[in-house]
């Protein structure tokens, strides 16, 4: 493997032990601390069992990732307080919480975009580890095609599921936030010609979805169980049995996880494509 994966896997065990002595500065550090620590050991993983990565042959690929990673996420955000950002400065109906926040606004900023931007990274090379090793196989299955009606379909429900919780404040309305842009956008670049796992599973191809639905699962679980014993950190508010949960996150929403690592790579094939039509289902990959 290369060095920077060892030196990854280094960051993560030493922060971790650092949190757990009761070093505050890593504590209140520790999401973005962790979550470049876990990038660079899966780049690692990824350039050792395909023969390129992110930091072996890909620099400019994770720029974009990485600031696509950050302004998807501020949209998140933007749903996460819609009293807030309309006018009304209820912060009551937040989905999520964060806590114990750095009080410089400086700093803070740093902490938010320094976090956001590890999140698309650290899904999109999970999935390429798991499509390299763990799924390799899933090739020349049924193909299966969406019809023209359910490409609409589709769209039209995303529409609606992007715009209902912007315009209805409802802490129910949660989940369509993660799934809106996936249905509103993989068909629209599916006929657009851009990047597409629907175009994958229509060859009989899914290596791609099944590695991001896994990616999806693991990161959450992951991003969850570090959450938890961060000094810095967040909670959740929503209505879905909030009293059974693991770590702070209510049972019912890790179902939510692998959902938007399908919408992660929607979005992220959205905007590549208006930089370069031939943006590949996973990084370095041509389209069929």
């Amino acid at each position: 493997m290369p060095g920077h994966g060892w030196i990854g896997l280094g960051i993560v065990g030493l922060a971790e032990a650092l949190l757990f002595a009761g070093n505050r500065l890593v504590g209140e550090w520790f999401t973005p601390l962790v979550w470049t620590g876990y990038i660079l050991f899966m780049d690692g993983l990824v350039a050792r069992w395909t023969g390129n990565s992110y930091l072996t042959t890909r620099r400019g690929e994770l720029v974009l990732v990485a600031l696509t990673s950050v302004g998807s996420w501020w949209l998140f955000e933007l749903y996460n307080a819609p009293r807030f950002w309309r006018g009304g400065g209820d912060l009551q109906g937040l989905w999520w919480h964060y806590q114990n926040l750095e009080p410089n606004p400086f700093l803070r900023r740093l902490g938010y975009d320094w976090s956001f931007a590890t999140i698309f990274p650290s899904l999109f090379l999970t999935a390429e580890a798991l499509r390299a090793r763990l799924f390799s196989r899933l090739t020349r299955l049924w193909p299966l095609r969406l019809p023209e009606w359910g490409a609409r379909l589709s769209v039209g429900l995303g529409a609606i599921s992007a715009l209902l919780p912007l315009l209805v404040v409802s802490a129910w309305l949660a989940p369509l936030v993660w799934v809106a842009y996936a249905l509103l956008l993989e068909p629209i670049n599916y006929r657009r010609g851009s990047a597409s796992w629907l175009r994958e599973v229509e060859n009989g191809d899914y290596r791609t979805l099944a590695a991001f639905l896994g990616s999806g699962a693991i990161c959450g679980f992951l991003w969850e169980f570090w959450n938890y014993w961060a000094l810095i950190r967040w909670t959740y508010t929503i209505p879905y049995r909030p009293d059974v949960k693991l770590f702070e996150m209510p049972l019912l929403g890790y179902l939510g996880f692998p959902a938007f690592a399908l919408e992660a790579l929607a979005m992220y094939h959205f905007l590549a494509s208006l930089v370069s039509p031939k943006r590949s289902l996973l990084p370095g990959r041509v389209p069929p």
